[in-house]
């Protein structure tokens, strides 16, 4: 089983599927098609695009989006090249990253100095889809923060085709996203809730951009004929179709900006047609798992997702945590007090004292030791009494 947050987990996914990965042929628009299908375009990944899904029941929302980053751009190499070898993949994701955050790739040599590609690549990968600053106010936010990061698999894509990246490619591709995207909201005659935290999205996504510079662009500033890429036309399509969908419905001004769109990008009306049933499609069966769509009190939201996020966690570290429970005779007694009587006020700080002391002892519970991990802890504390063997959980029915 793979674990996306160990140490070698991008050469334990290549080695427990080297028969799963998909062959498109050569075929792109299958290839993005397949990827739509996956949420990555749209910046929530549900699954992968592999033959059979993996099993992510204990696996984070960023641990899922780091393995659908890895297998998208393995799928991209795959399209360019004939003989697929996943050591050769990992070099060239490796030299494709030294040359656009070269400061961080040092900083990596430096931290692992004796490190395979592989275990660099991991750091990458984790450092290209963590755009919130840590966990405490990514729980409370609505926001997802991974919207615009198919914009590495073009760029990519653009490396493997030309051997080199174009120093402004990134920044070009990204600034017209935006200018899309803020296009599109202007067409909008009825403003929701929705529209607001869309922006908030690309602000949060963006890196090389910023969203307040381009308030005043008009469509002929976007200068679509330059990409050729399908998969570049596509994506640009698709984020405009993102700003519009939040309101669930086109009206004929907007309907009109995406055949705009469309034609400037030199698309079939197909294609169009074929986009705005896939994001319908895709939102309409996702929606309720979307943070983005359910906005709620700040306070219930950062609950309702430390809670799915922290129990992903204590279900991977079941075994471990059990067992470092059970060899602390003071906590173990207390815990068993607590289902009986409440317990003092000095005694609930044991608890607490001592379930941190044993967080520290794995690796995935440290998160409790961040600043505000504290408030996670009720969670943990809930989940115990399932945690333990029956002699405990009989206090129960005393």
């Amino acid at each position: 089983m793979i674990n996306p947050s160990a140490n070698g987990w991008i050469d334990k996914f290549f080695a427990e599927n080297r028969e799963n990965f998909i062959d498109f042929e050569g075929d792109y628009l299958s290839f993005y098609e397949s990827c739509r299908k996956t949420g990555f375009i749209y910046g929530y990944v549900v699954n992968f695009q592999l033959k059979e899904n993996l099993n992510t029941t204990k696996w984070s929302y960023d641990e899922i989006t780091k393995v659908g980053f890895l297998n998208t751009l393995f799928s991209v190499y795959s399209l360019e090249n004939k003989n697929v070898n996943s050591k050769d993949f990992i070099s060239s994701v490796y030299r494709f990253y030294n040359i656009i955050q070269p400061e961080n790739l040092n900083f990596i040599k430096k931290m692992l100095p004796e490190g395979s590609h592989s275990s660099r690549l991991e750091k990458v990968i984790d450092d290209r889809i963590q755009t919130n600053q840590n966990t405490i106010s990514k729980n409370f936010s609505h926001i997802i923060t991974n919207a615009l990061l198919f914009i590495d698999v073009l760029a990519f894509h653009y490396y493997l085709k030309n051997n080199e990246l174009d120093s402004d490619y990134l920044k070009n591709i990204e600034s017209d996203c935006i200018k899309i995207v803020s296009l599109a909201l202007k067409t909008k005659q009825n403003k929701s809730k929705y529209d607001e935290l869309l922006v908030k999205l690309f602000e949060n996504s963006i890196r090389y951009t910023k969203f307040s510079t381009i308030d005043s662009i008009e469509f002929s500033d976007i200068k679509l004929l330059k990409y050729t890429e399908i998969l570049e036309k596509l994506y640009l399509l698709d984020m405009a179709q993102m700003a519009l969908w939040s309101d669930e419905k086109l009206e004929e001004n907007e309907a009109e900006f995406l055949k705009n769109i469309n034609a400037d990008l030199g698309l079939e009306a197909t294609i169009l047609d074929k986009s705005i049933n896939d994001i319908n499609f895709f939102i309409n069966q996702y929606k309720a798992e979307i943070p983005f769509f359910n906005f709620s009190n700040p306070i219930k939201h950062f609950y309702d997702q430390a809670n799915k996020n922290v129990t992903k966690l204590i279900i991977r570290n079941k075994d471990r945590l059990t067992k470092e429970i059970k060899e602390s005779g003071e906590l173990m007694q207390l815990l068993a007090k607590s289902t009986r009587k409440d317990l003092s006020k000095e005694e609930k700080k044991k608890v607490k004292k001592q379930l941190l002391d044993i967080c520290k002892t794995v690796p995935s519970l440290t998160i409790f030791l961040l600043p505000g991990g504290g408030l996670l802890l009720p969670i943990l504390i809930k989940f115990i009494p399932q945690l333990l063997p029956s002699a405990f959980n009989e206090n129960l029915d005393d």
